[in-house]
């Protein structure tokens, strides 16, 4: 079993539990990203940087993940992608996406940009917050556990 991360947008207090995670429980930890990564000094950590463009990062990790791998991304097509491949998928504010939920997630996705185009809707998510930490390390701590 292996954690990949979709790197360029996750935050950096969750690369850091994630880092911490690696360690305690010595479960291999790769962050793909379109651009160079510092990550510290382990056997249980590393990082791929892929060339830049549209959907790379989230190809090689679904090229590269084994049923059973977790991976922690927002992407709601890459999660469904991973889901797809009997993998697991968990964003960064704790959701664990499954086949119950990965449809609805993204026909509310295809929602929410059709009506950003038509200017109906603006903004983004509501900004990273403590709570959101917390709800990711007790989901991560959740799914370690079954492992």
């Amino acid at each position: 079993m292996k954690i990949w991360v979709d790197a360029d947008a996750c935050p950096n207090v969750i690369k850091d539990i994630l880092y911490r995670a690696a360690e305690r429980k010595q479960i291999a930890l790769t962050l793909v990203a379109n651009q160079f990564l510092t990550t510290p000094a382990s056997r249980f950590i590393t990082s791929v940087q892929v060339s830049g463009g549209f959907d790379v990062a989230d190809n090689y990790i679904v090229e590269q993940l084994r049923p059973d791998d977790l991976v922690i991304t927002a992407d709601i097509p890459l999660a469904a992608a991973v889901i797809d491949r009997n993998a697991h998928a968990l964003n960064p504010r704790g959701e664990l996406y499954s086949k119950e939920n990965i449809k609805e997630r993204l026909a509310m996705r295809d929602l929410m940009e059709a009506l950003r185009s038509a200017g109906q809707v603006s903004g983004g998510p509501a900004v990273f917050g403590a709570r959101d930490k917390q709800d990711f390390a007790n989901a991560l701590d959740r799914w370690l556990a079954k492992y």
